[in-house]
């Protein structure tokens, strides 16, 4: 069951000869006026604009989803470890203008550039998951710590 606070709405999108006709919504959890409330906090509306950004993510950074091709993976695990790959790289090595951060002091750069003003972000980083924006090497090379393996007496 879920919780008795989640808001959760859906947006119907009606297309006819490839044309959007229709946009209606529907409200699955929660009031139409707790969802409408809860996003005109933040200036929002109920719309898809956050889901399309993710599947257009997803396509440009997955090939396998991205292109209409069977040679590219070769089962359900090569689109697992593509996603898994393409997630990593995206909340860990890939800043975020959205999420940048103001310096204190303008940075002056190498050369005759102007001073840099902000601080990158990575999605992590606003989750205190890591101090840095990590570069692809440093993704890849990281070794994981297994998992804690319970104690058998």
């Amino acid at each position: 069951m879920p919780l008795p606070a989640l808001l959760y709405a859906q947006v119907i999108k009606t297309v006819c000869r490839r044309r959007l006709v229709r946009v209606t919504h529907r409200v699955i959890f929660g009031t139409c006026e707790a969802v409408q409330q809860g996003l005109a906090a933040y200036g929002w509306q109920i719309n898809t604009a956050f889901v399309e950004r993710i599947n257009l993510s997803l396509r440009q950074h997955v090939a396998a989803i991205g292109r209409r091709a069977t040679t590219l993976c070769k089962g359900e695990d090569g689109v697992q470890q593509q996603l898994a790959l393409s997630q990593t790289y995206y909340n860990f090595c890939l800043p975020h203008v959205s999420l940048r951060q103001p310096l204190a002091q303008p940075e002056p750069t190498k050369g005759t550039g102007s001073a840099r003003m902000w601080r990158p972000c990575t999605p992590a980083m606003a989750a205190g998951l890591t101090e840095q924006v990590w570069t692809l090497r440093e993704m890849l090379l990281f070794r994981v710590p297994p998992w804690q393996q319970p104690h058998v007496l």
